[in-house]
């Protein structure tokens, strides 16, 4: 089912809309495609469009808020295995293709505070980085039932793509004063894009990146959180919202919950895609927090991998009554893993569906939903 914006965000704010939200956060990763076409199966099973997944159309505001660095990317090398390239920051970049999808930086911009000076520039508010021939577009497009999104740089995450994750830790007690420039640059630009794309086309959701964490538990904090992050989500969040935003949402692999309260306390109230095997439990989560966040995702991945047995008592759990009538979007909690034979993926399908209330003939039709 195609949703409405405005049911969407509904829905995610906890208004009971009559009706559940199955999706699909991202799909299959790039070797079960590979399996699965080997195995006779159709193109439209792979692409995901035959289950006729639940999603909102999407797009991406005209507003340019992250690194405008002019640097072009350039191929290295390409095999079966990996890729060699350099990005757009300069870094040399490694694709493992059989275990990642996302290319790894092997070296990075930022070692110490000048480096930070000399790469400022590339978070500059400059006008250019608003398309309003675009925007106007938008508009009709939003009018229409599109969600509106706006990405900004993560708070934890931009920092890590200029300096790795190791020293951006360290950089929190020996370099905070660089941490707290980088952000207090990134929200500048952030605030005055958004403030001029909501002129043209209001905006329904706020997007970040952060993945920061892993089964150990999140690489910042609570004192951390309430620092660096704080400052920052909470100026760009009082902007969206002067500008029409509803929704504010963050992307975060592994163990989320040990901050999650800091989290909503800096004004995000979207998250996913809540893995358990990192650590949450979306039902207990709940418990914890009620109607202050939407979780999107939750429901185990590796379950899929164990057979339909398992697949049914992850099912049993996670679609528990607490979470329904608003407030969550069901989904596996990322890719679906390499080897899930397609039978057990449409049981998984076929299951959710029947214990959901849903139709088990939708119309086709699938788009990514991890935003």
């Amino acid at each position: 089912m195609i949703w409405h914006r405005e049911q969407y965000i509904a829905h995610c704010l906890f208004e009971d809309t009559g009706r559940e939200m199955f999706c699909e956060l991202f799909g299959p990763l790039h070797r079960l495609e590979r399996e699965w076409r080997a195995a006779g199966v159709g193109e439209d099973e792979i692409g995901m469009k035959a289950f006729g997944w639940d999603y909102v159309p999407v797009q991406w505001a005209a507003g340019g808020t992250g690194a405008d660095t002019g640097i072009s990317p350039v191929l290295l090398s390409d095999t079966p295995e990996k890729t060699l390239a350099i990005d757009h920051m300069g870094r040399h970049t490694e694709l493992i293709k059989n275990t990642a999808t996302i290319p790894l930086p092997l070296d990075h911009p930022v070692k110490e505070p000048d480096d930070w000076l000399k790469v400022k520039h590339w978070y500059a508010f400059h006008e250019t980085r608003v398309d309003r021939d675009r925007l106007d577009e938008q508009r009709k497009n939003r009018e229409r039932g599109v969600l509106t999104c706006i990405a900004i740089p993560g708070a934890f995450d931009e920092p890590r793509q200029l300096m790795g994750e190791a020293a951006l830790c360290v950089a929190c007690y020996e370099e905070p004063d660089m941490l707290r420039d980088m952000l207090d640059t990134f929200t500048d630009t952030a605030v005055k894009v958004i403030e001029r794309v909501g002129a043209r086309c209001p905006i329904d959701c706020v997007a970040v990146h952060e993945d920061m964490a892993g089964k150990s538990g999140p690489l910042f904090g609570p004192v951390q959180i309430r620092e660096f992050f704080k400052p920052y989500y909470t100026k760009v969040w009082e902007a969206a919202r002067a500008n029409g935003a509803r929704l504010f949402s963050q992307d975060s692999d592994g163990d989320i919950s040990p901050i999650l309260g800091e989290l909503i306390e800096c004004g995000l109230n979207c998250i996913h895609p809540m893995e358990p095997v990192g650590g949450n439990d979306m039902v207990a989560l709940r418990k914890k927090y009620g109607k202050k966040i939407c979780f999107k995702g939750g429901i185990d991945k590796h379950a899929l991998t164990r057979g339909k047995d398992a697949v049914r008592r992850e099912l049993e759990y996670r679609l528990d009554p607490g979470l329904m009538h608003g407030g969550t979007v069901f989904a596996l909690d990322h890719r679906i893993p390499n080897g899930v034979p397609i039978e057990t993926y449409r049981y998984y399908v076929r299951l959710g569906r029947e214990m959901l209330g849903l139709p088990q003939d939708p119309e086709p039709g699938w788009a990514r939903m991890a935003f």
